[in-house]
């Protein structure tokens, strides 16, 4: 097989293709070739030496992906050579072949392609537990989403309209908030004017900040009404700035920690998920993003694209 790998953290120019052997499932696994596999800022953290790496040296970075069964562990039911499999979180995805424990494997309805698979499983997974788990959602209800034109951002915009929810977008600058606005945010705002703008919007305060940056956790607490709730599930902006847990008390705030593997529990889970994200999808609710292909051989060119944070829509890597 063949993987993109690095021995050293750093920029993208540790970077490199490796020929490996081919790896051999365990009873409990699928041996799959990968098709298409997801890149993330969660690679790019890893490769930095910002988030903890999976196995030995030479590393191999990505969580998600698609694919076909190449062949089938001896204790593995319900899978065959041939099967085409989605997974979410798998680590070392970045790579032409891939063990996937049985348990995380995804079935893809027939209309989805191996690549649009990878384009939005892991951020509409996030997108699909933010709105059904953390906390009650209401059809009426006002929030606000972080990082909106981002992956996560743009399927969990389109989920809150879905449901009747009031979304406020904040993203970086104006055409990122244009295409929020598009995707059924009522407002939208940049960072630096998002916390007077939100007030404007809603002078009471809203219900819910989807925060996803961290850095912003003050300015999230300020936007929400009485008994509102900050949901906190990222920190892209960096650590958290200290602040006394004693400001919650006077207006009833709150802060939810989330992340989505408290969620992924079985696989029963992860498919019970993912069909009703492909139910939206094939309703026409929630559109994907926009993707832009490499080969998996240029990997570092797609990790300095998506470093630059200039870019909007999914990059998918193929083998």
């Amino acid at each position: 097989m063949q993987a993109l790998v690095f021995e050293v953290t750093g920029t993208a120019e540790v970077l490199h293709m490796h020929e490996a052997a081919d790896p051999v499932p365990a009873a409990d696994e699928l041996l799959v070739a990968v098709t298409a596999a997801g890149l993330n800022f969660a690679d790019i953290y890893r490769r930095q030496g910002r988030y903890p790496l999976a196995g030995n040296s030479p590393y191999i970075a990505g969580y998600e992906g698609a694919g076909r069964v190449i062949a089938v562990g001896e204790n593995v039911k319900g899978w065959k050579t041939g099967d085409r499999v989605g997974f979410a979180d798998v680590p070392q995805a970045h790579g032409s072949q891939l063990r996937v424990p049985a348990e995380h494997a995804i079935r893809l309805p027939e209309w989805l392609s191996e690549s649009d698979a990878a384009a939005v499983l892991l951020q509409g997974l996030t997108a699909d537990y933010l709105l059904h788990d953390v906390l009650p959602l209401r059809a009426g209800m006002h929030v606000a989403v972080l990082a909106a034109a981002g992956g996560v951002g743009r399927l969990l915009l389109q989920m809150l309209k879905h449901q009747g929810i009031h979304a406020f977008a904040v993203a970086s600058n104006q055409d990122k908030q244009a295409a929020c606005l598009e995707l059924g945010a009522e407002a939208a705002a940049g960072y630096e004017t998002w916390a007077k703008e939100v007030r404007e919007w809603q002078s009471a305060g809203i219900d819910v900040v989807f925060d996803s940056v961290g850095t912003t956790l003050s300015e999230s607490l300020d936007s929400l009404k009485d008994g509102g709730r900050v949901v906190l599930f990222g920190m892209s902006g960096g650590a958290l700035s200290a602040f006394d847990p004693s400001r919650l008390q006077l207006n009833s705030h709150g802060i939810l920690g989330a992340d989505l593997w408290t969620y992924l529990t079985s696989g029963e889970e992860r498919q019970r998920r993912a069909d009703r994200l492909f139910a939206l999808i094939k309703e026409g609710k929630v559109t994907l993003p926009p993707v832009t292909e490499f080969a998996l051989s240029s990997g570092a060119e797609a990790h300095r694209l998506l470093e630059t944070r200039s870019f909007s829509g999914k990059i998918i890597l193929k083998p």
